[in-house]
């Protein structure tokens, strides 16, 4: 049996910030969000980076490498996708996305799932 999944309210639309990440706290787990006003998509990947165990992502720095849009961990400079996760520099390794949607102004997320998601609202 497959546990259901269900979209879990972590702030509202108030909350985003504009080329910067944004932290939640979902149970154990932090989320990463990120809004980019210029492409009307939001984005959500772990907030744990995998290089040094720090709940640090959403301080990373906001960019663009080759039309990918990324995340750079604030302490060692890894670039992240925020489309699928992935690091540019190490592509073995990489952080969970959260599928993430406003509804209304509701900001919410879903736990992680193998395919990433980018939401345009």
């Amino acid at each position: 049996m497959t546990e259901q999944q269900t979209w879990i309210t972590v702030g509202q639309r108030s909350d985003l910030i504009d080329g910067a990440g944004v932290g939640a706290q979902v149970d154990s787990d932090q989320v990463a969000l990120f809004y980019l006003k210029k492409h009307n998509q939001l984005f959500a990947v772990g907030n744990l980076c995998p290089f040094n165990d720090l709940n640090i992502i959403a301080r990373g720095i906001i960019g663009d490498i080759k039309g990918e849009p990324v995340v750079a961990s604030p302490l060692h400079k890894e670039h992240f996708s925020l489309r699928d996760g992935h690091c540019l520099e190490q592509p073995e390794v990489r952080l969970p996305v959260w599928q993430v949607r406003l509804e209304g102004d509701v900001l919410q997320v879903m736990r992680p799932t193998k395919q990433a998601t980018s939401t345009p609202f």
